[in-house]
Order: C-alpha cells, then sequence, then structure tokens
C-alpha cells in the first residue's frame, strides 16, 4: 500500500478536535502526524486523542520542515485563515482552510491567485455540502419529484441567549464573527449549489443578545436566475426553532426538521469508519408531498468523509478537489452583500464576472 499522507492540523479548538481531526484519522491514506495548539488544555486533549501525533507550539516549526508533511489543514480562528494559508503556500504545501475561507471576498480571491501561481492545491471545508437532509434535497430535485421548485427555505438557528467568549463573539471585520458568517458560510454555499447563480440580495441582520458587538439574528434572501427564491434564517435567539429545511415546488414539498446527525455524533466520540454513521432515524424523516397527503422519506446518509476522501484522491491521483476555493470566495461576497443590504435597507443585485 501506498505510503500515507501526513497531515498537519493548525487549531485544536471545536473545528479542529470535532471535525477536522477524527475525520482525517478516519481517512484511509491520511494519518494526522502533527497537531499546532499552545492552549495547555487542548494540547492534553490531542495527547489524549492522538497520542501518536506530535504536538507542536507554533505553526513557523512546520514551515521549516516543509518534507515533513503533505498537507496542511488550518482550523484556526477566521482572523487567521488567510495568514496561516499563504504561510502553507510559500512553504509548497497543499492546503484545506476551514470555513469561511477569508474575512473579505479580496482576500480570497488574492490567495487562490497565489495558490494558482505556486501550484499548490487548495481548497475549503464546506462540510454541509454532505448533510444528509441536504444531499436528500439535491436527490429529490434532481428526480423532479417537487416539480419546478420554487423556493428554498433553510435554516440554522438556536436558542443561545447568553453571549459565550470567544473570538466569533469579537465585532472586528477582520474577525469574520457573527451569525451570517458562521452559519450563515454553510447556508449560503448550500442554497447556491443547490439553485446556481444568483442576480439579488436583501438581507436583515441585528443584534439581539444585551451586549452583542456581533449580529446574532440574520435572514437572507437570495433570488436565483432560475427563478428559485431561497430564504436563509440564523441565529442564536430563536425560542422555537423552524424546519431546518422547506423545498416546495409546484408539484409537492419537501419538510424536514433537525440538524444533521454528525456533528453531535463527532461531538460524542464517534468516527465515520464505525457501522451506521450519519444514518438517520425512520421517525425523523422528512416529508415530501401535498397536506392531506404526506410520506416520509429516507434521509441520504450523511457523509462528512467523504470531503477528506476526495482530498487523498487529489492529492494521491490528481482528481479534483472536493471544494473549488472560487465557489467559498462567492460564498463571501454574497455574505458581504448581505451585510450591505441590511445596513442600507435595500435589495442589492450581484454584479456579474
Amino acid at each position: 500500500m501506498a505510503k500515507a499522507l501526513r497531515v498537519g492540523l493548525l487549531g485544536y479548538g471545536l473545528a479542529g478536535r470535532v471535525f477536522h481531526a477524527p475525520l482525517i484519522a478516519a481517512t484511509p491514506g491520511l494519518r494526522l502526524d502533527a497537531i499546532v495548539t499552545r492552549d495547555p488544555q487542548r494540547r492534553e486533549q490531542a495527547r489524549q486523542h492522538f497520542p501518536d501525533a506530535r504536538l507542536v507550539d507554533d505553526a513557523d516549526e512546520l514551515w521549516r520542515t516543509p518534507d515533513a508533511l503533505d498537507l496542511v489543514v488550518v482550523a484556526t480562528p477566521n482572523r487567521q485563515h488567510v495568514p496561516v494559508a499563504r504561510a502553507a503556500l510559500a512553504a509548497g504545501l497543499p492546503v484545506v482552510v476551514d470555513k469561511p475561507l477569508s474575512p473579505t471576498a479580496a482576500e480570497g480571491r488574492a490567495l487562490i491567485d497565489e495558490a494558482t501561481e505556486r501550484g499548490v492545491p487548495l481548497t475549503v471545508f464546506q462540510n454541509r455540502r454532505w448533510d444528509g437532509d441536504f444531499l436528500t434535497v439535491g436527490r429529490l430535485v434532481e428526480q423532479g419529484e417537487l416539480g419546478q421548485v420554487l423556493r428554498f427555505e433553510s435554516r440554522f438557528e438556536r436558542f443561545r441567549p447568553t453571549i459565550k467568549p470567544g473570538w466569533r463573539e469579537l465585532a472586528g471585520p477582520e474577525e469574520a464573527g457573527g451569525a451570517l458568517f458562521d452559519l450563515g458560510a454553510h447556508l449560503v454555499d448550500q442554497a447556491v449549489q443547490l439553485f446556481g447563480r444568483v442576480e439579488r440580495v436583501y438581507a436583515e441582520v441585528d443584534r439581539r443578545r444585551a451586549g452583542a458587538a456581533v449580529d446574532d439574528d440574520a435572514f437572507v434572501a437570495l433570488t436565483h436566475a432560475n427563478g428559485v427564491h431561497s430564504h436563509l434564517w440564523m441565529g442564536a435567539v430563536t425560542a422555537q426553532l423552524g424546519p431546518r429545511l422547506r423545498v416546495l415546488g409546484d408539484r409537492a414539498g419537501y419538510t424536514s426538521y433537525g440538524l444533521d446527525v454528525q456533528e453531535a455524533a463527532l461531538h460524542d466520540g464517534g468516527r465515520p469508519d464505525q457501522p451506521g454513521w450519519g444514518e438517520v432515524p425512520s421517525d425523523r424523516y422528512g416529508l415530501l408531498g401535498v397536506d392531506g397527503d404526506l410520506r416520509p422519506v429516507p434521509t441520504e446518509p450523511g457523509a462528512y468523509q467523504s470531503f477528506y476522501a476526495q482530498v487523498a484522491a487529489a492529492l494521491r491521483d490528481g482528481a479534483p478537489m472536493p471544494v473549488d476555493p472560487r465557489d467559498s470566495v462567492h460564498t463571501v461576497e454574497l455574505i458581504e452583500l448581505a451585510h450591505r443590504s441590511a445596513a442600507e435597507g435595500v435589495v442589492l443585485p450581484v454584479p456579474t464576472a
């Protein structure tokens, strides 16, 4: 068998610990070789979870010996995504960057240009493309079960009225904090993947919690070129949660509740190489049809492991990376327009390239 590709993971907070590290470790052909974190508690967690990985205090140690790695994963706070990724590219190391790729679209485009000039692969961890409910909607749309889709509704809602300290609550534009960047980076990406080019953006973005410095309640409306209207909600102060997905067509609709099961499973120590990974129990299946004639539809198994399997294939065999970073730049462009729409109270056109 071919030697496993050695992966360096930068950051061992929520993204690094819960998502990236276990998915890397469960992917055939990849080996979690190095974990970069200074925090004593996180270092101890990393040591317990991955005793064979070396613990590194500073990313500069990785850049001094780039031949010791085959891939770098950037799971740092958002403000560090671009500078850390640039350092990895300068060292000649392929890079996975957690979403959002960058605090601004301009920085994201510059990063892609640098990767292209250096001939070094770059991709973005848009893991929600492998949510089971999202895969199910994609299947239903492709098979024509809904007829012509008219409206797509998507929600990532929580009820967390008390502010939890952390970089996501910091207001500086370089932080890319707040619900729209954190949750909207998933919702906008999913909408564009399903229904294509967006022509207009309208948004309402608010700070609802006492003392909040960043947005914690947002609504975004996207008008797609094919006529579909995507209505996206995200926030931390939703006392009663709406459906996770509701898709309305001229033949039928589909509605599902509850978040994809994979995040909770990873939180609890599960791995995608275990039996039943990503499967949803039948009592949580979404409903397809019209009122008075609804039937449960099995949810496609979620498959976050597909992301790193495709990364490994890209590095070994030259297959495409799982996410084109230009898609993630476009998501940031739409988030920027949403912030501007909310500030000005207007519907904004999306510039064409």
